[in-house]
């Protein structure tokens, strides 16, 4: 899975995918890599209705996030200013990264360095 905690994301589906003027970005609270699925900031949010307990004597509805999958999210680029789709490459010092398909622009680097993909000099 491409996505990682605290990635920018644009919500492309669902319910919360906004409009083409009013794109929906938000941030990875967790990742659910074995099942495919992210929780994003403010996106699925669901109401939970809590009794009244002696921990809670209001009682009332939480308001939470719900995992949604990964693959109705696009990552953020701060370069297009838009959702895109996301390659892997190395660097020059081997260390892997994601990379914007549009711009080329890095997008984070992914694992430690390794010296058998670095560039030789």
């Amino acid at each position: 899975m491409q996505i990682r905690k605290d990635d920018q994301v644009e919500v492309i589906t669902g319910d919360d995918k906004g409009t083409p003027d009013n794109r929906r970005i938000a941030k990875v609270l967790r990742v659910l890599p074995e099942k495919n699925k992210i929780v994003v900031e403010g996106i699925n949010r669901v109401f939970k209705h809590l009794k009244p307990s002696a921990k809670n004597q209001q009682g009332g509805r939480l308001s939470k996030e719900m995992p949604i999958d990964a693959s109705n999210v696009l990552l953020f680029c701060p370069n297009c200013k838009r959702g895109v789709r996301i390659g892997s490459r190395f660097a020059e010092n081997g260390q892997k990264q994601r990379y914007c398909k549009k711009c080329s622009t890095s997008l984070g680097n992914v694992g430690p360095a390794k010296t058998a993909y670095a560039t030789k000099k």
